[in-house]
């Protein structure tokens, strides 16, 4: 009865660690919705990127992604974040999806232009960059940024035509 009793007490032990750790990631983590209203913005890939990730202006956590979807005219990727209600965001912002450090995650980087006229909920940032594909970079410069079928085609010596056979130049006589 007390070898159960020991093992019983030291399971209950590891859930209560086991809580305050998740307690602690999620306070540290600074995974909070954010209440604020939604702007949209399109791009042509968004790898990397997820509902929940940060939106961020000059490093600070401003927003999260609130929603993805595709638009079925441009096929590009249209994605909506809340941004807090106390930061106002001008038209002619721009927005990009980058990375936080060379392997790092990726996160939405809002950029404010100088527009004196401000976004309103769910309007549309049109100055966007779409996420760089890093594995797709490391593959260019490991094969020289180019594929060799085209390298090949463009490095070939020029071929003559064929020259008609009643028609050959006579050769020229040697000496």
């Amino acid at each position: 009865m007390g070898s159960r009793m020991f093992e019983t007490i030291m399971g209950a032990l590891v859930l209560v660690v086991a809580g305050v750790f998740m307690a602690f990631a999620y306070q540290s983590g600074n995974v909070k919705s954010v209440n604020g209203y939604p702007l949209k913005a399109k791009f042509s890939t968004v790898a990397g990127i997820a509902v929940g990730t940060d939106v961020r202006i000059g490093g600070i956590k401003v927003g999260v992604v609130s929603d993805m979807s595709l638009d079925s005219e441009t096929y590009q990727a249209v994605v909506t974040f809340q941004i807090e209600n106390n930061i106002k965001i001008p038209a002619d912002s721009s927005v990009a999806v980058v990375s936080d450090g060379l392997l790092g995650s990726k996160y939405v980087k809002l950029e404010p232009g100088a527009d004196d006229k401000m976004l309103v909920a769910g309007g549309l940032i049109t100055h966007t960059q779409s996420s760089v594909n890093i594995e797709e970079l490391i593959g260019k410069m490991a094969f020289g940024g180019v594929d060799k079928k085209n390298a090949a085609e463009k490095e070939a010596p020029p071929v003559a035509p064929p020259v008609p056979a009643g028609n050959a130049p006579a050769a020229a006589p040697h000496s």
